[in-house]
């Protein structure tokens, strides 16, 4: 059995070797772009201005300030002893400071100022585009037709190897 591949083996080899190729020209019967579909995705944008009104913050009622800093300081003064009168003094002085100017500004309406600011909305879209992937050529060789894909347009001809190799005999026929 092991002979018998062998000499198959050596059979099919001594074929290949006695093969001859050459390159001719065959016609160009067709030729039709192939293309896939790619789905490409971007981001769609878009700006709008709005208008935005933003409090301002109020300005210091002085007259406020003063008259609840005074009240305050005597206050402080009052509860305070020795050194420690003098820090309430300060204490009293600067928390009636605070009230004054709120109590001042209690009865006027806030204020705001417009302005604009840009807001940007975006969003993925995909688009579809075509993109080219080869050409399926029809061509004619000797009277038979072939197709094949090739990367290139070929033009009118397209060069073709051919292969030559003898035929072997069936081994039952003989002459």
């Amino acid at each position: 059995m092991k002979h018998v591949a062998l000499l198959s083996l050596l059979a099919v080899a001594a074929a290949g070797a006695q093969a001859e190729a050459f390159v001719d020209n065959a016609r160009v019967r067709s030729v039709e772009p192939q293309y896939e579909s790619v789905q490409v995705p971007r981001d769609e944008c878009s700006s709008q201005w709005v208008n935005e009104a933003r409090p301002v913050a109020a300005q210091p009622n002085y007259g406020g300030v003063v008259l609840g800093a005074v009240v305050g300081g005597v206050l402080g003064n009052q509860v305070g002893k020795g050194h420690g009168k003098e820090a309430a003094t300060a204490a009293g002085a600067v928390a009636g400071a605070m009230v004054g100017n709120n109590m001042a500004n209690n009865g006027q309406q806030p204020q705001y100022v417009e302005s604009q600011r840009e807001v940007r909305n975006c969003r993925q879209v995909v688009d579809v585009q075509n993109r080219l992937t080869g050409y399926r050529v029809n061509y004619e060789y000797h009277g038979q037709q072939y197709s094949t894909m090739m990367r290139e347009n070929p033009g009118p001809n397209l060069q073709v190897r051919v292969s030559v190799e003898p035929m072997e005999r069936e081994y039952h026929q003989r002459r």
